[in-house]
């Protein structure tokens, strides 16, 4: 392996650069382009197409979910990219990032413009200081309108309070699937991504660097079979080499732990390369030490202040985890007790910011809150994967308490909806009866509407799905965090009740087929069920037990007529985020390595009662 040494002067020949933008508007596409374009890879090399999407889940949903760097060689250049997510859920990632560049780019999708992700990440880098170069993505879609798409980012910066020198931010246009970047939407395009390259190198200015001992604030921390914990982040002042002694403060001062740096690594294209020296300014990851994690300072023991840390958004929909304890426990995981669920979930809180797990009352349970449900749905998947069995409970809110008037406050989230003009209707009504206030409703180009709500989390939980149905799959809903307001009132959740399984065992399609009529199922014949299962929705409003196990009985009598095959109707598909959306408080997700399954809370029959009972005194 190659060890690389950096000169004194590195620092002023280096650029760190973000790449920020909503969901699916081509940051991981860009990346991949500059990476080919630079010389990253040998003309022999296989390409890799989203190459920063580096775990199964980013790949199968084409979404990023953590943040990476990588490195490109221009001219005699060193630029630093780091790739970020799109979705709000993951703006923990975002929000430390911004700390580590010195510039972004802005991406923009030609045709849908702005929105409510794009408001969230740019307002957080105008927050920074930073001075942000826009890139007008997809110009080759039919529907792009470059020059409406520019006015609308002008009027986002200047509503986000930008300062007159971010206001005047350079523009490029191009196509990052195709390769090219120019000053125009009718521009040259064989000049592929070097518009970019320069406009980056003439643009965001060399790092800022301090005088004084080493210092560096962790950004991203990962787990390495070898090296143990890794640490990536930008260093502020001074230099570090392998095997020097350093110190570890928290936010507010406090020693953390003192160790040696075992190994420092930086970014060579895609690939990690160790250093002998690292200077200020240079994106490195260290490892050696084992607690200090994100937002801490790593540095010379002779330093006593820490650096600034960006404060993280609250989170605002919380679950609980707990133990599995079905009659069907243990037969699919390998990973079942409390113990191991609670060390998971702590070492995934170490790295993750935007995560908040605590103990909770009752025993072999944990409380997980995170930014929204796509975060926690990831995270149960990411378990599952690893071969944990758990169960969940469904979704709720933060709330919080206004200290002035002592009223409980919940999370309201900033909608955005682009429909069809027939189906706005039905969204309107669906949304106010979730409590929301329409703020704007504007037409968004052929025959869609735009509308914007402001609706409490609680009633968007399990939404999603809902539109999806309303308006025949075109709706597209984008959300963001807005604030806290007093709290709403009651929002009515499911209308219809679910059918039970009274007995356990396995499913037969005769029984399922008398059945029919009581409601759609959820179970196919041949599926392990059990007593407390909720096997299928019930057609009416109150829960049923019934019997899918009750096979035909045979006679020695023969018929002249044949036995009719039994013709099901195909179940519901319970995917995991489904599920979730679906149960009500007194109902769990049971999540294991091959199957997800809901039941009620209470299996038994006569202790669901009991509940309800209490329930009732207490409301």
């Amino acid at each position: 392996m190659r060890v690389f040494s950096m000169k004194k002067n590195q620092p002023m020949n280096l650029r760190n650069v973000a790449i920020i933008a909503h969901v699916d508007h081509g940051k991981t596409t860009l990346v991949d382009r500059l990476l080919q374009q630079s010389g990253t890879y040998r003309d022999n090399q296989r390409v890799v197409e989203r190459a920063m999407d580096s775990n199964d889940l980013e790949r199968e949903r084409g979404i990023t979910i953590l943040a990476k760097a990588a490195s490109v060689q221009w001219n005699d250049i060193r630029i630093n990219i780091v790739d970020t997510p799109g979705h709000a859920d993951f703006g923990g990632e975002v929000e430390r990032i911004l700390n580590m560049v010195d510039g972004a780019l802005v991406l923009v999708d030609a045709a849908e413009g702005p929105l409510p992700q794009t408001k969230f990440v740019v307002s957080k880098a105008l927050k920074v200081g930073l001075k942000p170069i826009v890139v007008i993505n997809k110009v080759d879609r039919p529907d792009a309108r470059p020059t409406e798409v520019i006015n609308e980012v002008f009027d986002l910066f200047a509503a986000l309070d930008a300062s007159d020198e971010q206001l005047d931010f350079p523009i490029l246009y191009g196509s990052a699937k195709q390769g090219w970047m120019a000053d125009s939407p009718e521009g040259s395009q064989d000049a592929g991504m070097h518009p970019l390259f320069d406009l980056i190198v003439r643009h965001v200015p060399p790092p800022q660097v301090e005088d004084g001992p080493f210092r560096m604030i962790g950004t991203i921390i990962e787990a390495n079979p070898y090296l143990g914990r890794v640490i990536t982040g930008r260093i502020s002042s001074g230099m570090i080499k392998p095997n020097q002694s350093v110190k570890v403060l928290a936010r507010d001062g406090k020693l953390i732990e003192q160790g040696r740096i075992s190994k420092i690594l930086a970014f060579r294209g895609l690939e990690r390369a160790p250093l002998e020296e690292a200077t200020a300014g240079d994106i490195v990851a260290i490892a050696g030490l084992t607690k200090g994690t994100v937002a801490d300072t790593f540095c010379d023991p002779a330093v006593e202040e820490p650096l600034p840390a960006q404060p993280i958004d609250p989170p605002t929909v919380s679950m609980t985890f707990m133990v599995n304890n079905s009659p069907l426990a243990g037969t699919e995981g390998s990973k079942v007790t409390s113990r191991m669920i609670r060390d998971r979930l702590l070492r995934e809180a170490e790295g993750n910011v935007a995560l908040r797990v605590t103990e909770a009352t009752d025993k072999d349970s944990m409380e997980v809150s995170g930014r929204g449900e796509l975060q926690l749905a990831i995270l149960i998947e990411t378990m599952r994967r690893e071969g944990f069995e758990l169960s969940v409970s469904r979704p709720r809110v933060v709330l919080k308490k206004d200290e002035t008037s002592g009223e409980w406050q919940e999370p309201i989230e900033e909608v955005m909806i682009d429909v069809d003009e027939e189906h706005s209707g039905v969204v309107v009504q669906k949304m106010s009866e979730r409590k929301a206030e329409m703020m704007e409703m504007k037409p968004s180009g052929g025959n869609r509407l735009r509308l914007v709500f402001h609706a409490p989390t609680r009633g968007l939980i399990g939404y999603q799905g809902e539109l999806l149905t309303d308006t025949r799959g075109t709706a597209i809903m984008n959300r963001l965090f807005h604030g806290y307001a007093p709290y709403k009132g009651d929002i009515q959740g499911r209308r219809n009740g679910v059918l039970i399984s009274n007995e356990q065992g396995e499913a037969v399609a005769y029984a399922m087929f008398k059945l029919e009529d009581r409601g759609p199922m959820m179970i196919e014949p041949g599926w392990r069920v059990y007593r407390g299962m909720i096997v299928g929705e019930h057609t009416r409003d109150n829960d049923l037990e019934i019997n899918v196990l009750k096979g035909k009985q045979l006679t020695n009598i023969r018929t002249t007529s044949k036995d009719e095959a039994v013709r099901l109707t195909p179940p519901i598909k319970m995917t995991l985020e489904k599920a979730l959306a679906y149960i009500e408080d007194d109902e769990l997700v049971e999540v294991t390595p091959k199957s997800i399954r809901l039941r009620k809370k209470h299996l038994d029959p006569n202790e669901r009662k009991r509940a309800e009972k209490t329930r009732e005194m207490v409301a």
